[in-house]
């Protein structure tokens, strides 16, 4: 286990955007995430659904230490939760509300996001104690969707989960997120061989963060 397991919050606030790897060899993984670097990106999730996730969340520690956060996506119990933290992870994304995980997290200091859909869903995560909620999953409603949970829950940080693209970001943001997740949207298929391709792609998606964030 890595010594120092503390997510580093002033590094995702710089760029409040975590970044999925699913199901992706280890060596694709640590390939995409010096380039992610590069490109101004520093909080990444690896999903427990991936073959060889927690050797993947090691070697990331070990590698990019001080430089990303590395956390552990489709958390779902305690013993997960257990195993990604052993493995190194600084934070835990769930798909779903597990009471058991969202306390272990707590008791650590670790920040957890857990997902929701519905109103009553986010009350009630938030209510336990998530550190912002997953808003999943996203693309199913939209923006739209966002804005109407956004005014009557406006004190939940919210970090919605699919539909988020280079085009549409700012749009998100300006709704007052507290982060976002991309999986596809940032890693996309046909650059997985061509490294200048993904890096191009990926400054223009902080680009239109920083955009953002300027105006």
């Amino acid at each position: 286990m890595p010594d120092n397991l503390t997510f580093d919050f002033d590094l995702f606030h710089n760029m409040p955007i975590i970044g999925i790897c699913r199901g992706w060899p280890i060596d694709v993984v640590l390939g995409y995430a010096d380039v992610y670097l590069k490109a101004g990106f520093n909080t990444l999730e690896v999903t427990l659904n991936t073959e060889n996730a927690l050797e993947t969340i090691t070697a990331l520690r070990n590698q990019y230490e001080g430089q990303l956060n590395i956390g552990a996506g489709t958390v779902r119990n305690q013993i997960q939760a257990y195993q990604a933290r052993r493995a190194g992870a600084q934070f835990i994304v769930s798909p779903i509300i597990d009471e058991e995980v969202i306390r272990y997290c707590i008791e650590r200091g670790v920040p957890i996001f857990p997902g929701a859909y519905t109103p009553t869903e986010i009350e009630y995560a938030w209510r336990k104690g998530a550190t912002a909620v997953k808003l999943f999953p996203a693309a199913i409603g939209g923006l739209d969707y966002l804005k109407a949970i956004k005014a009557p829950l406006d004190n939940i940080p919210l970090l919605p989960t699919g539909g988020i693209s280079k085009e549409n970001i700012a749009e998100f943001f300006n709704v007052g997120i507290f982060g976002a997740g991309m999986g596809s949207a940032l890693f996309p298929k046909e650059y997985q061989d061509n490294p200048k391709a993904l890096l191009t792609h990926l400054k223009e998606v902080a680009h239109n963060y920083f955009e953002w964030r300027r105006l």
